[in-house]
């Protein structure tokens, strides 16, 4: 009684017993002393729980976040698996003046992150080619039958269903957006044909499709969505730095974002040219005309798919200039050309240009190039002198600059760029005029790109032809280029510098033809904007699942710390529960040998009273 035994047989056997009486009383704490020790280590432990597990969970998830971002510029040239249930489908129809063709595009779920945007990338096919399909002529063409449009459209629609999952089709967005050929016919003629396009496209194809998803969008909003495609695609939307110098937003009175710094973009086609960047939130003007004229010309927009974040919200200037293009301004040109010299001839009593004789001298061609304009009535005959530096000043007219502030080509309103922190993007004449004769496409210099086109203005044409005939230049050089090259060189220029203002050490221009290998279209910013709330409502869905489902989700991130924090619980658990029975032990034991009996037994032993005679 009054002892205390331990005894084990493994791994080797031994046995011993001790008095409670000599326990010492540091082995035998009171309950008070029990619980405390227990609530100490409970909160150590979970201070250890949030701190050490939440990080590493929270840096693991960034990490994977980063990877599979830059891992999607490797797999989205892969072919679109069409087996994978989690995968979204959307449908873009560019209906331009010239053709239509059809965009594929597709998106995983949503992580459910608010703060990030759809992961939307181009479809592939088997042999990995982009799902695209193009037809001729334009839609335009059809302004006198509207009842033919939607069989117009009828086979590209028919070849986008073909490539999606039939059971995905009714969540399919399906959007018809229709550029510059349409923007020129009249207004009921538009609507006819748009109409025709609402009736009939829901009775032949189960795509997510209304009255909205068809319309004529302006230069504007091309533009727009542009920007959008080309920065998305650049991971300038994603807002994680990553060394990259992002840059502060004036987004409100009260606040400032910093985020990354979104490039601009520059894009001379053969009839327009177009500019696109960010401005801050409180932009100047020069007079309340410039300011009325601006807010055509401002775009504010949020791609977030919540309304009440600021975060994604971007306010981005859009200007195009019709007639401003690289062919365009040739046309100009040689027209300005033939009219002036006819009043010239006329007026001196000459006859400059009438004849392969006596042509008239343009330095905007490569030196001793012969070449015939105007109409067959007033042909013009010209040699170039290739005079690269005359041809930029003669070029100077047809910029249409005035002398009003922040201005640009033909006196339209420019906000302000911030040159030392800003990027630009120049796409299509930006990089054939340096890169397929030059050889010098992708980051700008100005100087280096001057004494380059300055060379090939004044080499003799026959040296530039057999040039070409060795294949020295890009091999979708044309002679058409090589013509035209010296002219084109100089009108890029000239746009850049004079035009948008640009300085002429300015660093931070990459001509490019692809992003990323990839060539990038607008409707791809047209998708990424129009299903912005796509992700909102994934998140809507995901709350609905009840607590249940949130404790099963969130029981996927267990890993080893968790693990290893229950089985400390319990073996802490099992230590308490030992002390306190040990302390139950002492407790009866020390009851049972208490002094206070002694005496008593003593006592009573010596007052019992036996007869003497019994007692041998």
């Amino acid at each position: 009684m009054g002892r205390i035994s331990f005894s084990c047989l493994f791994p080797a056997s031994w046995h011993f017993s001790l008095s409670s009486q000599v326990l010492p009383r540091l082995l035998i704490p009171s309950l008070r002393q029990l619980l405390f020790i227990g609530l100490v280590v409970c909160l150590v432990g979970l201070l250890y729980l949030l701190l050490v597990t939440g990080q590493g969970h929270a840096s693991w998830s960034r990490k994977d976040s980063h990877f599979h971002r830059h891992l999607a510029r490797v797999t989205d040239v892969e072919a679109t698996d069409t087996s994978n249930p989690n995968l979204n489908y959307g449908l873009v129809v560019d209906c331009g003046s010239s053709g239509s063709r059809v965009f594929v595009y597709c998106w995983p779920r949503h992580n459910g992150n608010p703060h990030e945007l759809l992961d939307i990338r181009q479809m592939r096919d088997q042999h990995r080619k982009p799902v695209v399909m193009k037809i001729k002529p334009g839609i335009s063409e059809l302004a006198t039958t509207p009842e033919k449009a939607s069989d117009y459209i009828y086979p590209l629609l028919s070849f986008a269903a073909q490539h999606i999952p039939k059971n995905k089709h009714q969540e399919t967005p399906l959007y018809i957006l229709c550029t510059a050929g349409m923007r020129i016919l009249p207004d009921s003629q538009q609507e006819a044909l748009l109409e025709d396009l609402r009736t009939d496209i829901p009775v032949h194809f189960n795509f997510l499709f209304s009255d909205s998803h068809v319309e004529v969008i302006s230069g504007k909003q091309e533009g727009v969505y542009a920007w959008i495609g080309i920065n998305f695609v650049l991971g300038r939307f994603n807002h994680v730095h990553n060394g990259e110098s992002p840059s502060a937003i004036n987004v409100t009175a009260q606040e400032a974002l910093v985020r990354k710094r979104t490039a601009g973009v520059l894009d001379m086609g053969g009839v327009s040219t177009q500019i696109a960047y960010e401005v801050p939130k409180t932009v100047s003007f020069a007079s309340p005309q410039q300011e009325e004229v601006a807010k055509n010309l401002l775009a504010e927009f949020n791609l977030g798919c919540d309304a009440h974040r600021t975060e994604h919200v971007y306010r981005v200037y859009v200007s195009t200039f019709l007639g401003f293009g690289g062919n365009a301004a040739r046309q100009r040109y040689e027209e300005s050309l033939v009219r002036n010299t006819a009043t010239r001839n006329k007026l001196l009593g000459q006859h400059v240009g009438e004849s392969v004789e006596s042509p008239l001298l343009d330095p905007c061609l490569p030196s001793d190039l012969q070449d015939e304009v105007g109409p067959p009535t007033q042909r013009l005959y010209l040699r170039g002198t290739g005079d690269f530096d005359q041809c930029r000043q003669l070029l100077q007219p047809f910029l249409n600059r005035t002398n009003e502030t922040q201005t640009s080509l033909n006196g339209i309103y420019q906000p302000a760029i911030d040159y030392s922190n800003s990027q630009f993007y120049g796409f299509s004449e930006f990089y054939y005029c340096t890169e397929d004769v030059l050889r010098m496409g992708g980051d700008y210099n100005s100087s280096k790109y001057a004494r380059a086109a300055k060379s090939y203005c004044a080499t003799q044409w026959r040296t530039l032809k057999e040039r070409f005939d060795s294949g020295l230049y890009a091999s979708h050089a044309d002679l058409h280029r090589l013509k035209y090259q010296c002219f084109k060189s100089a009108w890029m220029y000239e746009v850049f510098h004079s035009g948008f203002s640009f300085p002429t050490n300015y660093k931070n221009l990459k001509t490019a033809l692809l992003v990323y290998d990839k060539e990038v279209q607008w409707t791809l910013g047209a998708i990424l904007y129009r299903t912005r709330f796509l992700p909102l409502r994934d998140i809507q869905q995901e709350s609905l699942k009840g607590a249940h489902s949130h404790w099963r989700h969130s029981f996927s991130f267990v890993n080893n710390h968790y693990l290893f924090l229950a089985c400390f619980f319990i073996v802490l658990l099992s230590i308490l529960l030992y002390l306190l029975r040990l302390r139950r032990i002492h407790r009866r034991a020390a009851q049972r040998c208490t002094p206070s009996a002694v005496p008593w037994l003593e006592e009573g032993l010596g007052s019992a009273n036996f007869p003497e005679g019994t007692i041998n």
